[in-house]
């Protein structure tokens, strides 16, 4: 609480008024919290990100890159590094997990796209940290220590080992062979605003300079929402046709760029359903409880589809104690 009111106070500061209408935003997976002000009949933003925790410096660096390259993004009206307060602008509160409907799907996805490609083509290395072999299995290494030691209450064989760190291999080979980009790294429906110019984009962080197809990866295979697998076709298609119109570095073969597409999810999906797991055993967040079911599927029917990854597979229903199936070579 006496956090709470030293926000207000700098808040009340920065906008030249006395007592301010302060309601939360959202809250994210992190210690960040964001809160809605009005002042003047104006809405704005407050970040409370605790110094301890958080450090806000790449979050100002990297919307002032992304504003550069042309896309919506909270614009940084004032700053206190020393407190871990930020003051923004108003993207407004209709998230695209909120505005998604059969009727609503193409258009909003379409725009993303184009958002998308705008960061995409504004990248250049150096800028970012590179989203490298250390920082991909740190994220992979989530998913043994948090999914199936802390999770599912399972200590792995030494083969068990073996298996997964010869997949995580395969894995990371593709991920690294990837052509690179800018990486928003959490590009999916509850980061992205239905807003004016559209889409308005939140929670950029932790960008990256990493592999091309990451940030597709994220929002059509979206832990928050399903799509049929055509649709998530089409909408990946129409990505890649633009992509490749705006010179970006995707595969000259679609057929290759989505093998791409699905092996990036597949880390990603192994990264997701350890940070779940953390964020519920030790972090006491259950919210994404729900979510992990989906995941795992996402996960299973990429590893069903390609030989090289069905080793998992046969481990993940071996660990959850399911049936095995019979014709899986290691």
């Amino acid at each position: 609480m006496e956090r709470l009111h030293a926000l207000q106070d700098w808040a009340a500061r920065q906008l030249g008024g006395d007592a301010l209408d302060i309601a939360p935003a959202s809250a994210d997976a992190s210690f960040r919290r964001y809160f809605r002000v009005t002042a003047k009949g104006r809405d704005y933003i407050v970040m409370d990100a605790p110094p301890a925790h958080e450090d806000c410096r790449p979050f100002i660096a990297v919307a002032k890159l992304f504003g550069e390259a042309g896309v919506h993004v909270p614009q940084v009206l004032a700053q206190d590094l020393d407190q871990g307060f930020l003051l923004l602008s108003d993207l407004g509160n209709t998230t695209y997990l909120s505005a998604l409907n059969e009727s609503t799907a193409r258009e909003l996805y379409l725009e993303s796209n184009d958002a998308l490609i705008r960061i995409q083509q504004a990248s250049r290395p150096g800028v970012l940290p590179e989203y490298d072999r250390a920082l991909l299995s740190r994220e992979l290494m989530l998913f043994p220590e948090w999914y199936v030691v802390k999770h599912l209450g399972v200590a792995m064989k030494d083969d068990q080992k073996a298996i997964l760190g010869t997949v995580f291999e395969r894995l990371l080979a593709n991920n690294l062979a990837q052509p690179r980009v800018y990486v928003h790294r959490d590009w999916h429906s509850r980061n992205l605003m239905v807003s004016d110019p559209n889409p308005g984009i939140l929670d950029f962080q932790d960008a990256v300079y990493g592999p091309i197809t990451y940030d597709l990866a994220s929002i059509y295979r979206d832990a928050y929402i399903q799509w049929d697998e055509e649709q998530q076709i089409d909408w990946v298609i129409r990505y890649w046709e633009k992509a490749r119109a705006a010179r970006l570095p995707v595969r000259e073969d679609f057929g290759e760029f989505w093998r791409d597409f699905e092996w990036m999810g597949a880390q990603r999906h192994i990264k997701v359903l350890g940070i779940f797991a953390r964020l519920y055993h030790r972090d006491g967040k259950d919210g994404y409880l729900k979510d992990m079911p989906l995941v795992m599927h996402y996960l299973r029917k990429v590893c069903e589809r390609y030989d090289e990854l069905k080793p998992l597979l046969f481990l993940l229903e071996g660990l959850e104690n399911r049936e095995v199936r019979v014709g899986y070579t290691f």
